[in-house]
């Protein structure tokens, strides 16, 4: 692949990645409540389904997924359940968890890792992006998946810097609070969680991929 092609997809990268979205609104929100080395779970669980989805994409399957739209609504709907319960849930424990030994709100590693999957693979039209996006950089006289890999490879190591980024300022910004700046913050972090349902419920399946429409 050209250095000037992959330059260029590198800063369309960044830009598509400039506005927080329902992922880094996640990761936000788990650094808060269980510290940033915790969190990173969350980010690898992200990274995870947009490695499937990248799959997915690369092996045809956009195609696939657009006729059975019935299957991913019910998947986007199921997500956006999940990160409200999990908002309404950090509120109300708000005071509980400064009172707390530690940041952590009792969630499992495997539980984090789960948050992140769901939050990413729930999104309606990931696969359908990577779909649309890739082509513009692979160039038919060079063989594909050499290509594909690298443009893959590129996307998450990106989203994992933005991801650590978002986590490592929330959870530095958490260990400087306490008592009732910590429990406002971890307030916070619960409504960041339902705006982050917020905005996957207003992702909708129908409309043509775009780059806001994968964050």
């Amino acid at each position: 692949m050209p250095w000037e092609t992959w330059t260029l997809y590198v800063a369309t990268v960044l830009v598509l990645m400039s506005t927080p979205g329902p992922s880094q609104l996640l990761m936000l929100s788990n650094s808060v409540a269980n510290g940033f080395p915790r969190a990173l779970f969350t980010a690898w669980g992200d990274l995870t389904a947009n490695l499937l989805q990248m799959l997915a994409a690369g092996l045809g399957l956009a195609a696939i997924l657009l006729a059975v739209e019935n299957a991913l609504t019910i998947v986007k709907w199921l997500g956006v359940a999940y990160l409200a319960w999990l908002g309404i849930k950090m509120i109300r424990h708000a005071d509980v968890s400064t009172q707390s030994s530690g940041a952590a709100t009792g969630s499992t590693l495997p539980a984090l890792w789960l948050q992140g999957f769901l939050t990413s693979a729930a999104n309606p039209k990931a696969v359908v992006f990577f779909a649309a996006l890739f082509p513009q950089f692979i160039q038919a006289s060079h063989a594909f998946w050499p290509q594909f890999a690298i443009l893959s490879a590129t996307y998450l190591v990106l989203d994992a810097l933005f991801l650590s980024l978002y986590g490592a300022t929330a959870a530095r910004l958490a260990a400087r609070l306490k008592g009732q700046a910590r429990t406002w913050l971890n307030r916070i972090g619960g409504s960041l969680m339902l705006v982050a349902a917020i905005l996957l419920g207003l992702k909708t399946i129908g409309d043509a991929p775009s780059a806001e429409g994968l964050r």
